[in-house]
């Protein structure tokens, strides 16, 4: 349920109702909003509803929260979720552009792939040390020394990084090197992963299962931010239908929806929706219309050597005209490009 304070609702009262739920098993999920404060209460509802929460100072009323995603729900946050990566922000206006290669082949690479991103105008740099392949025998990473050539690439341009964790065992390593912790598509499920990052202060990429409903999507953040972790950034990166043109279907249409049902920033990923770079500026651009909060691109110095996805990488070459033309029409909404 949610505790609705009212306006005049002093620090004291709040943390009142939060001890009261502690007291019972539960737990008070505080949301600030400019004109109002919600005490979004997790736990057993049993226990919950013995609370006297009417009798409590500051309390406004109690509601009950419809959806069975809590914490995801704008319910219980009203207001648009920013998460702030070093000097970048997303969300609220703030738009991010995220490029770089799908995964680390070599320094030479990764760092001019880096450089041209950074002179582009890219928020973050992309990048897989840890490859998750459909066939056992394909390119399946770096590993730690493509986390070590990640880092030496952020220490150069400034840029924060994102990359994937796949097994929660790497956690420990990952946190070492990441400044964005990425949940892949065929990871979504992963409630045990999920749950391991959770527990970690970083922001947490997730990306919709290719054959994952938006519920589904939200309920997986919801095991991030039920352990505390409320930097959640969702990616819609294209779902599995009859249709063969593309690798898969962007749906597009998941943006407003997500938006209109929780407060998580959005982000698009084109380059996996459609596996083929000449569909990525016009999908980029239709994410930008629909409202997504930014695009997670693939770059690559010689998209013909890929050692994967190269068919759906934009030549490094060809980047900088790709985010001039991004940064136009996020500023004809009235965002900015972080």
């Amino acid at each position: 349920m949610m505790i609705i304070m009212k306006p005049d609702a002093t620090e004291e009262q709040i943390q009142h109702v939060v001890d009261r739920l502690a007291g019972v098993g539960a737990r008070g999920h505080v949301s600030r909003g400019e004109f109002v404060t919600i005490i979004g209460a997790i736990g057993d509802r049993e226990q919950i509803s013995t609370l006297p929460f009417d009798a409590m100072p500051g309390v406004d009323r109690v509601m009950p929260i419809l959806k069975p995603y809590k914490l995801a729900s704008r319910q219980t946050h009203p207001d648009d979720t920013v998460i702030h990566v070093g000097s970048c922000s997303l969300g609220g206006g703030a738009f991010a552009l995220i490029a770089g290669p799908c995964s680390v082949e070599s320094e030479e690479q990764y760092m001019k792939a880096a450089r041209l991103a950074r002179d582009a105008g890219a928020s973050m740099l992309r990048g897989g040390a840890y490859k998750p392949r459909t066939s056992p025998y394909s390119f399946q990473g770096l590993g730690e020394d493509g986390l070590k050539i990640m880092a030496a690439a952020r220490e150069e341009t400034g840029l924060p990084i994102v990359t994937e964790l796949m097994d929660p065992r790497d956690v420990e390593i990952v946190l070492r090197y990441a400044n964005v912790i990425q949940i892949g598509t065929r990871n979504m499920q992963n409630f045990q992963l999920l749950s391991e990052v959770g527990k970690v202060e970083r922001p947490v990429l997730l990306k919709r299962g290719m054959s994952a409903t938006i519920e589904e999507l939200l309920m997986a953040a919801e095991y991030i931010l039920k352990e505390g972790n409320s930097d959640v950034i969702l990616c819609e990166r294209g779902i599995r239908t009859f249709e063969t043109a593309t690798r898969f279907t962007l749906d597009l249409s998941a943006i407003p929806v997500i938006k209109k049902h929780s407060h998580l920033p959005v982000v698009v990923d084109p380059s996996h929706a459609t596996g083929k770079r000449d569909l990525v500026l016009p999908l980029s651009l239709a994410s930008v219309a629909v409202g997504a909060d930014g695009l997670l691109v693939e770059t690559h110095p010689d998209p013909e050597e890929a050692l994967c996805d190269g068919s759906q990488s934009l030549p490094v070459s060809e980047f900088a005209a790709f985010a001039t033309e991004i940064r136009r029409y996020v500023e004809m909404g009235g965002r900015r490009l972080s």
